[in-house]
């Protein structure tokens, strides 16, 4: 197994990702954290730049679904609804079990499967775990919680080697 701590892919938001560059490796599946990957923490609904990207995804023939550790399951619920996206709430990244249990449920292999999301720790190590392509994103906010901050920090040498051997998208 090639290193479990480094993505396949990183860039700055959600929004550098083409959906169909996606498509044209395979992808079928895109998991995607939601707080500081889709959104800034708290925020309830997705705006019109989100619902447009989500709309290009589909219109690639890849399905959104929102993998989310969060402990707020309502939160996840009314902002998934919203965009109109499956999900899954307190999905216990980094093991891999909900990321299984998500292909399943769309039908999806590891092979047609990415995630994307802010963390190494749980997205990549999870997506890593679980075979599938990963997509490292910077965190949208760091402001409000200085475990954030202590938590980046311990991520950067990894967010670096990733960066230099990230793959064209």
């Amino acid at each position: 197994m090639p290193f479990p701590l480094l993505a396949h892919w990183t860039g700055r938001s959600v929004y550098n990702i083409d959906p169909a560059a996606l498509a044209g490796r395979g992808i079928r599946l895109l998991l995607a954290d939601l707080d500081n990957t889709l959104v800034p923490y708290r925020v309830p609904e997705p705006d019109q730049a989100l619902r447009d990207w989500s709309a290009a995804l589909a219109a690639q023939g890849i399905a959104l679904f929102v993998l989310s550790n969060s402990r707020r399951p309502e939160r996840v619920k009314r902002f998934s609804q919203t965009l109109g996206v499956p999900f899954t709430a307190h999905a216990g990244k980094p093991r891999p079990g909900a990321f299984r249990e998500a292909m399943a449920r769309m039908g999806c292999t590891p092979a047609q499967t990415a995630i994307v999301g802010d963390q190494i720790f749980t997205d990549i190590l999870g997506g890593r775990s679980a075979g599938i392509t990963t997509l490292l994103v910077e965190p949208i906010r760091l402001a409000g919680n200085p475990g954030r901050y202590l938590r980046y920090a311990a991520e950067w040498p990894f967010r670096t080697l990733s960066s230099q051997r990230s793959v064209a998208l």
